[in-house]
């Protein structure tokens, strides 16, 4: 592993007395880079001022980076510990057509700024309690079980976690001697491992299997899986893979949650000229943003309005998940398909996600 590393940007004391970050945009300095894998890297940032990150483990943070002239949005989970403040990790995976992914995997070095905005995701462990763990991770969905690993055996004595990673071989185990260090020093802490391909290569000492996640390969790894609250995040594939076996096999769902952006690719701001198409008299609602008009069709998001119309606004998963694009509805009547990370106050307040809503009147908005 190569590591990129710039001098400390300041002094010690000036971080010992730094303001808490907790949400909103932050402004990041690139201090280390490094490969974890062939295709993956980490970035090491702090704050181009000083700051202490606050986050819940298994949270993500969204860059906001221009490429070609254009301003894309895209998000990482986090993939360090709150439970060291002074810094942040993001691990990026390189994807082939990934336009930002891999942008930022060339082109952000050491000494390079990116302003981000969150954190964000209630895949967390301050929203999602639970007592026994069990982290079911593929790829790179590793990296919010990494963050939650870390703060857990960083803050508890004992904290008991059954880490199972599905990977294609061994040079594609991500935060592979981190884990197997965190494997060693705590006892309740049981690391296992599902390669396609090389497991005999693994060291005897970890548990390891051949081929992909089943019912039987499950049992033998975790055995009391049943006790455990289940958290899983990777590829789509993987994921509805995973929870298909375990609705068969019995398993009680209410304690079964996962990461669902992971892996989607976002631009977040169309041209000004993008064609919505073409709004038939009979459909048309007219969408109003302080001085700005826009007719609509009813098949058409807020968010594709707001985004046609060139205002600011982070769409960061697209898909009702984040909660980066909330905004007001002052006026008119809509319809959404999620909810997710607004409170009960806020949906009383007007508050939508405009990537999930519909108009079905004259809308009204504030964002």
């Amino acid at each position: 592993m190569t590591t990129d590393t710039i001098s400390k940007p300041y002094s010690d004391e000036l971080q010992l007395t730094s303001p808490s970050w907790q949400h909103g945009d932050v402004e990041l300095l690139c201090v280390e880079k490094w490969h974890e894998t062939h295709d993956v890297i980490s970035f090491r940032f702090q704050g181009a001022q000083p700051v202490k990150f606050q986050f819940k483990p298994g949270q993500f943070l969204t860059f906001k980076t221009e490429i070609d002239g254009q301003l894309t949005y895209r998000s990482y989970t986090i993939s360090s510990s709150p439970s060291r403040p002074y810094s942040i990790v993001v691990t990026i995976k390189r994807i082939e057509g990934g336009v930002v992914s891999n942008h930022l995997a060339d082109s952000l070095n050491v000494g390079d700024t990116i302003t981000a905005t969150g954190p964000d995701g209630v895949f967390n462990l301050v929203d999602i309690k639970a007592d026994k763990f069990l982290f079911l991770s593929a790829g790179s969905g590793i990296t919010p079980m990494y963050s939650m690993s870390r703060w857990l055996t960083d803050t508890q004595v004992g904290a008991d976690i059954a880490f199972l990673h599905c990977a294609k071989s061994p040079e594609d185990l991500i935060f592979k001697s981190d884990l197997e260090r965190i494997n060693h020093n705590n006892p309740a802490f049981k690391l296992s491992l599902i390669l396609e391909s090389g497991a005999e290569l693994i060291e005897s000492r970890l548990a390891c299997e051949s081929g992909r996640i089943n019912a039987d390969n499950l049992k033998s790894m975790v055995e009391d899986f049943h006790q455990r609250t289940i958290f899983v995040c990777g590829p789509e594939p993987f994921m509805k893979g995973v929870k298909s076996l375990l609705e068969e096999i019995g398993f009680d769902m209410s304690m079964y949650h996962q990461e669902s952006f992971g892996g989607v690719a976002v631009t977040s701001e169309m041209d000004n000229g993008t064609d919505l198409g073409a709004v038939t008299e009979q459909t048309a609602f007219m969408l109003s943003i302080g001085e700005r008009r826009r007719s609509m069709s009813q098949e058409q998001s807020l968010l594709e309005g707001i985004e046609a119309e060139g205002l600011p606004i982070i769409a960061a998963c697209r898909s009702g998940v984040c909660g980066a694009c909330k905004c007001q509805v002052l006026e008119g009547e809509t319809e959404s398909s999620s909810q997710m990370t607004l409170t009960a106050d806020e949906i009383a307040q007007g508050y939508v996600l405009a990537c999930s809503t519909k108009m079905k009147s004259d809308i009204s908005l504030a964002l």
